[in-house]
């Protein structure tokens, strides 16, 4: 049996979003708990809602890859205390979609509120991708806002992810 090699670029766009999660929750933790609570300007979305919201998007493009039931919702963090578990079922659910890309593409059917959707595997890739790379930026602005630049996007971009992989941007 041949195995599906997976496309090089979407695989390094998919290590790159990991690495940037994880990058983006270990900072967070370096900060004190009301740095979780804050918003940017005219949105009510904290900064530890919009953390949940990029964990449980995964958790959702996971599942209509898989096939299998989206999981619960998870209450936000309260506490920094809360980041380290909250970075390991990111990184297991970064895994899992990077896993679900050597699935050759196709389109998958899943429940989405009042009825079923269809969707390329790689709609649902990319969308994972551009989802947490959204947010992040949403973090880092929300930060910025109260006068805490303690996320540097830069540092969370492609070509920084090329250097810290140590095979050149």
């Amino acid at each position: 049996m041949t195995t599906q090699t997976p496309d090089p670029t979407l695989d390094r766009l998919l290590r790159h979003m990991a690495w940037a999660n994880a990058r983006l929750i270990a900072r967070l933790a370096e900060l004190d708990d009301a740095a979780l609570g804050l918003t940017a300007p005219g949105s009510e979305w904290s900064v530890a809602m919009i953390l949940g919201h990029i964990v449980g998007g995964a958790g959702g493009y996971v599942a209509r890859l898989e096939g299998t039931a989206r999981p619960a919702a998870s209450m936000p963090p309260a506490a920094v205390a809360e980041l380290e578990a909250i970075a390991a079922a990111c990184a297991g659910l970064d895994a899992r979609l990077r896993a679900a890309a050597s699935v050759p593409d196709g389109f998958v059917e899943y429940d989405y509120g009042s009825g079923k959707k269809r969707r390329r595997r790689s709609t649902i890739l990319g969308q994972s991708i551009h989802h947490a790379t959204e947010h992040r930026a949403q973090i880092a602005g929300a930060l910025a806002a109260n006068g805490r630049d303690a996320i540097d996007l830069d540092a969370l971009d492609l070509w920084s992810y090329g250097d810290a992989e140590g095979l050149g941007a």
